[in-house]
């Protein structure tokens, strides 16, 4: 699994911050070499050259895997968010998995912006 901090987030924006969390995932796999199907119009950067990469816009509409991995990141997300209601039980983390719903939105004017909240992101500050 490849990850990018909030931090990564804030600094390099969220584009960057996916495309070093899929650099992350696919050398985290412990191989040198490989077919990379990347969902949008931009390569994962330097990558070793002896992975090849094919970009597809709508990706997921397009290819299986992609697909397939979309579901996993997104259960994985969930899953996370559910883990961190428990260390921001105010926030409804666990209901809305930390999109930006009403109730969600109300939590941060009421608690204000926690590590984990985006202070770029339209909407937390």
């Amino acid at each position: 699994m490849g990850c990018a901090t909030v931090r990564e987030i804030e600094e390099i924006n969220i584009l960057n911050a996916s495309l070093l969390a899929m650099k992350r995932a696919v050398l985290g796999l412990g191989v040198n070499y490989g077919y990379i199907l990347v969902d949008g119009n931009k390569a994962i950067p330097d990558m070793p050259d002896a992975f090849v990469q094919e970009t597809l816009i709508k990706g997921d509409l397009r290819a299986t895997p992609i697909a397939a991995a979309s579901i996993v990141a997104k259960v994985t997300r969930d899953n996370l968010m559910v883990e961190l209601s428990k260390e921001f039980p105010n926030y409804g983390l666990e209901k809305h998995k930390g999109y930006p719903t009403k109730f969600h939105k109300e939590a941060i004017i009421e608690f204000g912006a926690t590590e984990i909240h985006r202070k770029t992101f339209a909407g937390v500050l």
